[in-house]
């Protein structure tokens, strides 16, 4: 005899900042309650994108770097995501670099996933940039760029997004927030269980290399499978600011974190410091990982273990 699920599952999608995002709540409120709370949900997200986004030629962002060499007061949300970015910089000697803008947009990383459009190209002088020409000031939430340069916050902002949209949805019984591999995990699933996410596996896309068991957790994915450059089908976005190209040696990589916002960046840096570096890094960060190599090894932190189903 098969049981019935203890709750009701509510589910909405949408295109949202580059991927489609997809929420599950685990409830027995009211629907329009449950309904309500999506779309606030939904909403935060789209109001990160609106300032993160290097795609929107009117997002915050963008107009940030229309001005180099003056400071620019800026939106909460784009400086406390820069405010990372640049920690995670710091911690990885500029392997993971949010300056990455204008190699990301000549390897074809330039149109907008929705309108197809390209972007309005930034004038360069040809000049060297690093997270090092982006300066803060706490006080007046301000930021200085010392060169021409395009900010790129993709590794951060969509985590970012999720972790506002958790917070629309906190006081449900359970919920999964997924924008495109970036997850968050609150609660219970429809059975009063803790969730169970698939690790999908970098070679065949529609299956799975492990299965996790987790709650009120992030996971994060980040692969070469995600996408790859229009111009170049041996380069993906996944790139190392020193060398100019993708980072080889690893499929994927995953994180688990406290917040998305931490796991997207974690994952990111890991990548793209390589198979040899990568759970060192994790560990240095006190976090938990699993990587994939090229050769379908999989490794992973000792705490790794225990979340696998």
């Amino acid at each position: 005899m098969k049981l019935q699920p203890r709750y009701r599952l509510t589910s909405d999608s949408r295109l949202l900042m580059g991927t489609l995002v997809s929420i599950q709540v685990v409830g027995n409120e009211e629907l329009n309650a449950i309904e309500n709370a999506i779309e606030k949900a939904f909403a935060a997200m789209s109001f990160v994108e609106s300032m993160c986004s290097r795609f929107d030629e009117h997002s915050a962002i963008r107009e940030l770097c229309r001005h180099p060499g003056e400071w620019m007061k800026v939106p909460d949300v784009l400086f406390e995501t820069l405010r990372l970015a640049l920690t995670m910089s710091e911690l990885t000697d500029g392997k993971f670099d949010p300056t990455i803008g204008n190699l990301l947009e000549r390897h074809g990383f330039n149109t907008h996933y929705l309108s197809g459009d390209a972007l309005e190209a930034y004038p360069m002088t040809g000049e060297k940039v690093s997270f090092r020409d982006v300066k803060l000031d706490e006080d007046t939430r301000s930021v200085y760029l010392q060169k021409p340069l395009l900010l790129d916050l993709g590794a951060v902002a969509k985590g970012f997004a999720v972790d506002l949209a958790a917070k629309e949805l906190s006081l449900f019984d359970g919920f999964v927030i997924n924008a495109g591999g970036d997850l968050y995990l609150h609660g219970c699933d429809p059975n009063g269980e803790n969730w169970t996410v698939g690790i999908q596996h970098p070679q065949e896309k529609e299956a799975m290399i492990a299965w996790l068991k987790i709650t009120n957790a992030a996971v994060c994915t980040s692969g070469t499978y995600e996408r790859r450059s229009p111009l170049n089908q041996e380069i993906h976005h996944l790139i190392n600011p020193s060398t100019g190209k993708s980072t080889q040696g690893l499929l994927s990589c995953t994180v688990i974190a406290p917040f998305t916002m931490l796991a997207d960046a974690v994952s990111t840096a890991a990548f793209i410091l390589g198979k040899n570096h990568a759970l060192d890094f994790v560990n240095e960060v006190e976090l938990d990982a699993l990587c994939i190599d090229d050769s379908l090894e999989i490794t992973m932190t000792d705490a790794m273990e225990r979340y696998l189903r």
